[in-house]
């Protein structure tokens, strides 16, 4: 992997209740930021936080298999914690034996990492004050995301973009859970 692209990391504590919906709407907010061609934006209300996404149905299929795998494998299992991780990656020309062929390769130039762990409030005081601090994570995520995608750095990630795709890019989105990748 090319250890010079972009890595942004979020780190967010979750509830058995929020979390399905909180990671969807995670997912599909980094996806939406990181899409170039005409899309159709929807919003996802989460704890009064509006976040928003992409109303593609491959995108839509492929963020809820993702959250679905995540949430099974917190359900069978005795982890707690869990990781997901977006990569997109641009084609690029490489030279193969002494340069007489060659073939395309997937060079990575930005990832996303989503560590999320799973906590479960006690009591109602509890609750208010997890769904408050949940909401500020939220927040604070998606000011993550607008800033690293509207700085210089964010902007000059992106490769050439050569089509009119909604993700002209490899996209890859891996689940692990307890350092296992799921689903």
């Amino acid at each position: 992997m090319n250890p010079t692209h972009a890595t942004v990391t979020i780190d967010i504590i979750l509830d058995r209740q929020n979390t399905k919906e909180v990671l969807r709407a995670i997912l599909h907010a980094i996806l939406f930021h990181r899409s170039f061609g005409t899309i159709k934006p929807k919003t996802f209300e989460v704890l009064d936080v509006t976040m928003p996404g992409v109303a593609d149905p491959e995108i839509e299929r492929l963020v809820d298999e993702k959250v679905g795998a995540f949430w099974k494998g917190m359900e069978s299992g005795a982890y707690k914690r869990g990781q997901i991780t977006i990569t997109l990656s641009g084609k690029q020309q490489k030279k193969a034996w002494l340069g007489i062929t060659s073939y395309e390769e997937e060079v990575p130039w930005e990832q996303w990492i989503i560590n999320a762990e799973i906590r479960q409030p006690k009591s109602e005081q509890e609750r208010v004050t997890f769904n408050e601090n949940l909401a500020a994570t939220l927040t604070k995520s998606l000011r993550t995301m607008l800033t690293h995608t509207s700085s210089e750095q964010g902007r000059a990630a992106v490769p050439s973009i050569t089509n009119n795709q909604v993700s002209p890019f490899p996209l890859k989105i891996v689940v692990k859970v307890g350092d296992v990748e799921v689903g």
